[in-house]
């Protein structure tokens, strides 16, 4: 059994990976702005009002943790929208930065009181974030802010390497959720079950990796 976090916990892929933690035993905590029944009715220890775009975060999360030792970090919330060269959305893009790229940043910073030697965190970040697999254009903000998140991952990889600590970005598949209105190639709680599978697998000589969830290395 493991002492699991998760961010952005009421929804979609982490609803899902919360419920997965829950049925293999682990102490789960759930991180989300506000909670619902579907949250509610898993044995997680649900953690609200926490806003990845805040500063207060760096506060709010140690004192409800207190000297809770984590063993796995998913830090999952994100969003999505939208822009094209055509309408671009400047104030859009800006807010996918705040979620997406500095969210996991704060998280991770406000955390680290939390981890320990052999601890792991798991970035939910996206392909849509590799420069290099990028042959579409479009999604300016969401391909940049994950882009940034990869970046942010990686540093953090190095930082923490000497406390004995890995992380990993992991890309979920395309997945059928309310972020993408529906569309995708499989359903979150397959993405959960195989982003756990590659959690575990982790290990110090694969920190500061970009995985698939189907186990595949991914482009930077």
């Amino acid at each position: 059994m493991a002492n699991v976090l998760v961010t952005g916990a009421n929804r979609g892929i982490g609803l899902e990976l919360v419920k997965a933690f829950c049925k293999r035993g682990d102490t789960v905590f759930a991180v989300c702005r506000t909670t619902n029944p579907d949250l509610e009715a898993t044995n997680a220890n649900v953690i609200t009002g926490v806003d990845v775009t805040d500063d207060a975060l760096l506060n709010v999360l140690p004192r409800a943790l207190e000297d809770i030792a984590l063993d796995v970090v998913v830090l999952n919330a994100g969003v999505l929208s939208a822009e094209s060269l055509q309408s671009p959305n400047f104030d859009a893009i800006r807010h996918q930065f705040e979620v997406n790229t500095l969210g996991p940043l704060r998280s991770a910073i406000a955390l680290l009181p939390n981890l320990t030697r052999g601890s792991k965190i798991g970035i939910i970040t996206s392909r849509m974030g590799s420069i290099e697999d990028n042959t579409s254009g479009g999604m300016y903000g969401y391909r940049a802010s994950k882009a940034a998140v990869n970046a942010v991952g990686r540093s953090l990889a190095m930082d923490l390497k000497e406390r004995g600590i890995a992380v990993q970005m992991l890309h979920p598949g395309f997945v059928r959720t309310d972020l993408t209105r529906g569309n995708g190639n499989i359903n979150a709680d397959e993405s959960a079950r195989t982003l756990l599978q590659r959690i575990d697998e982790l290990t110090l000589e694969q920190t500061g990796s970009f995985r698939h969830q189907n186990g595949e290395y991914l482009p930077w």
